[in-house]
């Protein structure tokens, strides 16, 4: 790849027992050089991203927060937006959208909500995203759409930032379509589109069944792609000086070839020099250049960060 975007990292958060508790998970992931806090938005044992997210803004100076991401159903997109364009304007300009079309059934079958087929999810999304964007512009606007209808609606506050980068991830052809088309970013995902996390999801995690998906964003963004920055959230990540034993372990627990585990861009095992090397290797094969590890890794990764933020 040309001109590689610059590296920069995020850490995906979703508990703790106390606002001090959280509020140092923030401090910690700015101290260590962590561009953005993300959380995801489910009806489990979670704090609810909106008030945590903006406590992590309140926090800290320089954090960009978001949700990796918001269900479009959980919340009208009215809703939605009027609660993103205020956490923008209370950071001070640090939001980070990140949207989705929903996809774990346990929310749905607990909640009561209806789980819809995957095509009605994402039509559903795709209006949702549309009014989101347009609610956060200049003036007023009117929508008609299968799901939604908006008349003469202002959004207010707007946000401080003009247009906040929008982060859309998919596993699937039809959403990493969209994702190029209309994304700032886009995340590359397993596959999840059974609703659960199962053989179909650690599959998808191949470096071949990424090639695919990358693929199918560089022939739907087209010209687009060069303003695409690239996202992948490492699941499996321990810094470790002895990456071949807990690459070997992992796979043994996992069911699957070791070569899996050491060329999956989801997995970062291994001593700092090395995982280093490899996320330099990814984002030339790739162009995943914005990675988000978990909450527990903040400091045993910050090494990672601090050699590789920003070049």
């Amino acid at each position: 790849m040309t001109n590689p975007r610059p590296f920069r990292f995020g850490v995906q958060a979703d508990n703790a027992a106390t606002r001090a508790e959280w509020v140092d998970l923030a401090r910690r992931a700015e101290a260590n050089g962590y561009s953005c806090l993300t959380m995801p938005d489910h009806f489990g044992d979670q704090l609810a991203p909106v008030p945590a997210l903006m406590a992590a803004a309140d926090a800290t100076t320089t954090l960009r927060v978001g949700a990796l991401v918001f269900d479009n159903d959980y919340k009208h997109p009215v809703v939605l937006a009027k609660e993103l364009a205020t956490i923008d304007l209370l950071s001070e300009g640090r939001l980070e959208i990140g949207l989705g079309a929903g996809w774990m059934i346990t929310d749905y079958e607990q909640s009561g909500m209806p789980y819809d087929s995957p095509g009605v999810r994402i039509d559903r999304f795709v209006e949702g995203l549309h009014i989101i964007r347009k609610a956060m512009e200049p003036g007023a606007f009117s929508f008609s759409g299968t799901h939604y209808a908006i008349a003469d609606y202002d959004g207010l506050p707007k946000p401080v930032q003009m247009r906040p980068p929008l982060l859309i991830g998919g596993g699937g052809k039809r959403v990493l379509g969209i994702a190029a088309r209309e994304a700032d970013i886009v995340g590359v995902n397993p596959s999840l589109h059974t609703g659960r996390v199962g053989p179909e999801a650690i599959a998808g995690m191949s470096a071949e069944s990424v090639d695919e998906k990358v693929a199918i964003v560089r022939a739907a963004a087209g010209d687009r792609m060069a303003d695409i920055e690239m996202n992948v959230r490492a699941f499996m990540v321990n810094v470790t000086p002895d990456g071949s034993t807990a690459r070997d372990g992992l796979a043994a627990a996992m069911g699957v070839e070791r070569s899996l585990i050491d060329d999956s861009p989801f997995a970062l095992i291994g001593p700092i020099e090395e995982l280093a090397e490899r996320l330099v290797e990814r984002r030339a094969r790739w162009g995943f250049s914005y990675v988000i590890v978990g909450g527990a890794d903040i400091d045993a990764f910050a090494p990672v960060v601090a050699r590789l933020a920003g070049t």
